[in-house]
């Protein structure tokens, strides 16, 4: 079955430098579990900040495109991965295993259509 796999983090952790020792040191957790999980990942990615955001809202009919995300939170979405694991058992288990900065959720949902 596949299942998105949604990272939440507060982005402010990160201060404006994304180029430091903590996030190298993030990213290369993230190579190593991509690498662990092989051929159950069918694609991951992690997103720019939310200042580069462009939200289209639509409203009775009227869109409208606003920049920056539409909705405040205290964590944003920072990534996401798509696996292919037997059962919702299996991918929190993948999920379990995700390095985050500091604090952070994983948000589990199955793809529609997905067997």
């Amino acid at each position: 079955m596949q299942y998105a796999l949604l990272l939440y983090e507060d982005e402010t952790i990160y201060g404006s430098d994304r180029s430091g020792p903590a996030v190298k040191d993030l990213l290369a957790k993230h190579v190593a579990l991509r690498n662990e999980l092989g051929p159950q990942r069918l694609f991951s990615s992690g997103l720019k900040p939310t200042e580069m955001t462009t939200t289209v809202k639509i409203a009775e009919g009227n869109r409208t495109v606003h920049d920056g995300p539409f909705a405040e939170a205290r964590e944003q979405l920072a990534g996401l991965y798509v696996v292919d694991v037997p059962d919702l058992d299996a991918a929190i288990a993948v999920a379990k295993k995700f390095p985050l900065l500091k604090n952070g959720s994983i948000e589990i949902r199955p793809l529609l259509g997905a067997a």
